[in-house]
């Protein structure tokens, strides 16, 4: 499964089901997010049919940044039920994540 890009017109909807919904927000420009981008492209594989993984460019949808408080990329967010369940900021390994995942409400 690849990684859903998320907009204003498909953010809520996505992180609004039971499955657990893990969010990169990034920007383009950011180095750190760069590094990233292959971590979030294997969680999105390995995670198929457990959780989505999704992305967000901070820069196309501030709005949706500001409302949750991205004041520095790259943020991971764990999303359930629409709930926020936890956040890691920066560059963080695999591990991390899979961590974070771990906080989701099976």
């Amino acid at each position: 499964m690849s990684v859903q890009h998320l907009t204003s017109a498909n953010f809520d909807t996505v992180i609004a089901g039971a499955q657990p919904v893990l969010v990169d927000f990034f920007a383009t420009w950011c180095g750190p997010c760069k590094m990233l981008s292959p971590v979030i492209e294997q969680l999105a594989a390995e995670l198929e049919g457990k959780a989505a993984v999704c992305k967000l460019d901070i820069d196309q949808e501030m709005a949706i940044a500001e409302r949750y408080g991205v004041q520095s990329v790259p943020t991971v967010v764990l999303f359930q039920n629409g709930r926020e369940m936890g956040r890691i900021v920066g560059y963080q390994p695999k591990t991390a994540i899979l961590n974070l995942l771990g906080q989701a409400k099976a």
